[in-house]
């Protein structure tokens, strides 16, 4: 029914100014921006063309504690120290084993080698490398 429709993700922050310079600068996306006053909204535009939509929630935003954002890497290890160099922190869970660096490695190579950070607004993101 949808296989030919175009289709975007969405997700919301507390503030839109703070999330377009994470978004644009600490992670390098193309970041447009669409409205005016209360109602400016951004568009991530990832590699391949595809688009996320990200809305202002203020103080109604609840962040999401599920992944919204994936980032396949070829190098984890470089992605992840990149990261950590513009100030992002990555968190841990339990019940996985991270290693010193906050990276899952599954030792018997069943799933990607994965670290999660939250963006400003702490919607939860992660880098993956398979």
């Amino acid at each position: 029914m949808f296989g030919s429709t175009p289709a975007f993700s969405s997700f919301s922050v507390d503030d839109i100014d703070t999330a377009r310079g994470f978004y644009g600068d600490t992670l390098g996306l193309q970041v447009g921006e669409e409205g005016t006053g209360d109602m400016r909204m951004l568009f991530l535009t990832l590699a391949g063309g595809a688009k996320v939509f990200v809305y202002p929630k203020g103080d109604q935003h609840a962040p999401a504690n599920f992944t919204v954002l994936n980032f396949q890497v070829d190098d984890i290890d470089t992605a992840v120290a990149a990261l950590k160099e513009k100030g992002v922190e990555f968190r841990r869970y339990p019940g996985f084993d991270h290693d010193d660096k906050g990276i899952v490695r599954n030792s018997d190579n069943e799933g990607p080698a994965i670290a999660w950070f939250t963006d400003p607004a702490r919607n939860v993101l992660a880098v993956l490398q398979e």
